[in-house]
């Protein structure tokens, strides 16, 4: 039966790995160590070399999880990265052409905010469909354990990916676009100076006054007194991964932006994301590093 080959597999394994505990501890030590010591590069290289910690990440990001959908033939992971990244490589081709045409930023902001939304919507999903199938819900509804679970970690795993992504790449698009329109330096002051009545962000004329009430959306005013689109700002912000007003780069108050208790949940779920940025790009180079180190040692 099923069960006593599960049985007969465990029996062996025992007995390959039997009298090799010290061997064991001396690998569990070495990956420690070298997790530590990881670690402690990686959050050194981040803050004194950032960007190119972030592009870096940014490239095993995309990398990793392509081989092991090829290695394991999962086409509909491949189609959807496919698509995912011919509308983004798009996008960032026109985010960084000179000169800057007036709709990109505009066109840049909606596609990452649609994929942060989507991503937000599948990984609560996701997460729920989890619960949903531990807490036993699921046979109510006459519904597998294993097809429920399945699907909640499919969905969380899609909305944690490509929120990951899109952010990562947001953050590039903005600080190009930004630096191509003059009113933000990632490094440096301003080239051009801001009227009272142009968004830094995007670089648009603000038609809307601070008082009225706009027709598609209002304006926004932050506490160093400089004003953008509300829609601008927000994304700059949640999405973009920006903490820092685009014109003269004070704090930007996140608490204040964000009236509804329930918006700032996004936060939080930025936050997951990018603790999770090290564990899709970075475990596996660690993992295969302590590999070869015990393979050089005779260990394995």
């Amino acid at each position: 039966s099923a069960d006593d080959e599960w049985n007969l597999q465990q029996e062996r394994m025992y007995k390959m790995h039997r009298g090799h505990e010290s061997m064991h501890v001396e690998m569990i030590l070495i990956f420690l160590c070298t997790l530590v010591v990881a670690q402690v590069v990686l959050v050194q290289w981040r803050q004194r070399h950032g960007r190119s910690y972030n592009l870096a990440t940014l490239l095993q990001m995309w990398v990793v999880p392509l081989y092991f959908t090829i290695k394991l033939y999962w086409w509909r992971f491949l189609s959807m990265w496919g698509m995912f990244s011919v509308i983004t490589s798009y996008i960032l081709f026109r985010a960084t052409r000179k000169p800057l045409s007036g709709r990109t930023p505009r066109l840049v902001y909606k596609w990452f905010l649609l994929i942060y939304k989507l991503s937000y919507a599948f990984g609560v999903v996701g997460y729920l469909a989890i619960m949903f199938t531990m807490c036993g819900f699921n046979l109510i509804f006459k519904i597998k354990a294993r097809d429920s679970m399945d699907f909640g970690i499919v969905s969380l795993f899609y909305g944690l990916y490509y929120g990951i992504m899109g952010r990562d790449f947001a953050e590039i698009c903005s600080d190009y676009m930004a630096s191509t329109i003059g009113f933000y330096s990632v490094s440096g002051m301003p080239t051009r100076s801001l009227a009272d009545d142009i968004c830094a962000v995007c670089g648009q004329r603000i038609i809307v006054e601070l008082d009225e009430e706009g027709l598609i959306e209002n304006t926004y005013q932050l506490s160093c007194n400089h004003v953008f689109h509300e829609f601008c700002i927000r994304v700059w912000c949640i999405v973009g991964k920006k903490q820092t007003c685009p014109y003269c780069k004070e704090k930007v108050d996140l608490k204040r932006m964000i009236s509804n208790p329930w918006e700032r949940t996004h936060f939080l779920y930025g936050q997951i994301l990018d603790w999770l940025r090290y564990l899709v790009a970075w475990q596996p180079v660690v993992i295969g590093v302590v590999q070869g180190i015990n393979y050089s040692l005779g260990l394995e």
